[in-house]
């Protein structure tokens, strides 16, 4: 996934209202920058961090800025939420996907559960059908250790239910986690952060649903799926 306009740096100066931030251009103007991310982005949003930031000229758009990668120590994090889908959708019609090539059709969206959207839906190629989720994994504190969540997730727990649900049913279900980070090379749960997404997701794997953790290439110019990366398991 390119970015549509060449990234630019800039200092944070605060993030606030969840989807805003004020930051400092190289040449010192001061600008508000659209945050495509509902989380707590823990560990990014500190005040001075070097960020990169998307510019528009879409009069539609009322801000003209939008945050997109973290830098620190020459290695970057992406904070849109939203690039995850796009970059695993590349993959999986790509065939690029470990464990995921085999299909003849990926449907985005697709109704299921209650009342929900699965992201993908894998068909065809005489197999059962693949529900995928993606989780977009921004959080390390740890060197080398990305965590999952940042923050409690009553949507990330419902989810997981639901492609229980459809191992039940005889369908295939993966729950697949994008690691935004340049510096990690392993993913872990946060237990400690959300306890109850913990034990569902290790309900969810005793029932069937398989857990895919995909690395990440990340350039201020674009970001592309990377290598999986080994998932350490909760104990118990």
């Amino acid at each position: 996934m390119r970015y549509q306009s060449d990234l630019i740096p800039a200092t944070l100066l605060r993030r606030y209202k969840r989807f805003l931030a004020d930051c400092r251009l190289e040449d010192g103007r001061e600008v508000v920058a659209h945050v495509a991310n509902p989380g707590s982005m823990l560990g990014l949003a500190e005040p001075g961090s070097r960020i990169w930031l998307e510019p528009n000229d879409d009069p539609r758009k009322k801000l003209k800025y939008a945050w997109r990668l973290h830098e620190r120590d020459g290695h970057f994090t992406g904070v849109d939420t939203g690039a995850a889908n796009r970059v695993v959708r590349a993959a999986l019609e790509a065939r690029s996907v470990p464990g995921l090539e085999t299909f003849d059709t990926v449907k985005a969206e697709v109704k299921y559960g209650a009342a929900s959207r699965v992201d993908f839906l894998l068909t065809g190629a005489g197999g059962p059908d693949t529900y995928v989720e993606v989780k977009s994994v921004t959080l390390s504190r740890q060197p080398g250790v990305a965590e999952f969540p940042d923050s409690v997730t009553a949507r990330g727990l419902k989810h997981l239910t639901e492609l229980e649900a459809m191992v039940a049913e005889g369908h295939r279900a993966v729950m697949l986690y994008l690691v935004q980070r340049t510096d990690c090379a392993r993913v872990a749960l946060a237990a400690d952060i959300d306890p109850a997404y913990a034990a569902g997701f290790s309900r969810a794997m005793a029932a069937g649903v398989e857990v895919l953790a995909l690395g990440t290439r990340i350039t201020p110019e674009s970001i592309q799926p990377g290598t999986l990366l080994p998932f350490t398991r909760p104990k118990g």
